[in-house]
């Protein structure tokens, strides 16, 4: 990985799909000495394209953007059909249709062609790791490319990325990278220990960091930068819902809990009325649980309810605050806030 591409700070803002990662939260990160992320997740090739051409007017650091890979979750439509019947109350009181699955691979292909045409400096990939010719063909566009593991078993499998983003069982989100992933949730600091037994790439923490003290502990322990989502999401530059902001400092969600209820994948949020009621009944169906969930939670979120909402939060979502972005990146890389701001690579 080059290091001129590498950013000053060890911050790494989080790709968080589905709206809070937005040109002007990358781009704050981005310039405040951090990595900035946007997420083509649930985009179109034309809007991750704007987002790019975006964050580029407002910075000229580096940035970066992430990928879903394609689902190859085995789904079961009976399962799927019984879960839209279950939420059709739900949607009846919502006034709105139950969703209908929808195309399972995000696009892939276009939005890899899109990006190989006119890359950003970093790639990162989620749910999964990219063949090597498409990994190799980034890196040879100067690309630095990233894929996020949850197990040392995926961390072997994704030995041709340049870094990996080490995600602990703390983060807030999905879980999950590859579809034969079977093992139990692990913490983040025993899964960088294992991952570091199998690999000597760069490691990208990730899981419940959300405080200087947390960032400097995981950077005594090997990694090479910690890798931040909940705690920018109540940030100005954020685009998460205003219900989604409010109820990570809402006194009534005290705790947090992985779930399939929103998705069909594992995910952590905080613990509403939807989760608690549906989550034993979501069948493991990524991404066609999100596409017949989708209605209705956008509904309640226009509603301002965030009992229906997936309010996808790390364990230590109770540090996040309204701090603004550039703010926050100093803070959490132990910099005094108002010091010199780093200087752009050459």
């Amino acid at each position: 990985m080059s290091s001129a591409m590498w950013p000053e700070l060890p911050i790494v803002q989080a790709p968080m799909a589905g709206g809070p990662s937005t040109p002007e939260l990358a781009a704050a990160v981005s310039d405040a000495g951090g990595l900035g992320f946007l997420a083509a997740g649930y985009k179109t090739v034309e809007a991750m394209r704007a987002d790019i051409a975006a964050t580029r007017r407002l910075t000229s650091r580096p940035f970066g953007m992430n990928l879903f890979m394609p689902s190859l979750d085995d789904i079961d439509p009976a399962a799927v059909a019984a879960y839209r019947d279950r939420l059709a109350p739900e949607a009846e009181r919502l006034g709105v249709p139950v969703g209908v699955p929808s195309a399972r691979d995000d696009a892939f292909d276009a939005k890899i062609t899109d990006l190989l045409a006119d890359p950003p400096p970093f790639v990162s990939f989620t749910f999964g790791c990219p063949g090597d010719g498409v990994i190799r063909a980034f890196q040879e566009r100067g690309t630095v490319v990233i894929v996020t593991v949850t197990t040392a078993g995926e961390a072997r499998r994704a030995s041709a990325a340049d870094a990996l983003c080490v995600q602990g069982s703390e983060a807030g989100g999905h879980r999950g990278s590859f579809a034969d992933t079977v093992d139990e949730p692990v913490p983040l600091r025993r899964l960088l220990r294992d991952v570091r037994a199998v690999t000597a790439q760069p490691l990208i923490a990730a899981g419940g960091l959300a405080t200087a003290s947390g960032v400097a502990e995981i950077l005594d322990l090997g990694a090479v930068a910690a890798q931040i989502g909940t705690a920018f999401v109540r940030c100005p530059e954020s685009g998460a819902s205003p219900v989604h902001k409010a109820a990570l400092a809402d006194p009534r969600f005290t705790s947090t809990a992985m779930t399939r209820a929103f998705s069909g994948r594992p995910a952590r949020g905080l613990v509403n009325r939807f989760l608690t009621e549906h989550s034993a009944h979501a069948p493991a169906a990524y991404p066609d649980v999100h596409y017949v969930t989708a209605p209705l939670r956008k509904a309640s979120a226009a509603q301002g309810d965030p009992e229906g909402v997936n309010l996808w939060a790390g364990e230590s979502y109770r540090s996040a605050t309204e701090t603004p972005a550039a703010q926050l990146v100093t803070h959490l890389a132990g910099r005094p806030f108002g010091a010199a701001p780093p200087q752009p690579p050459a």
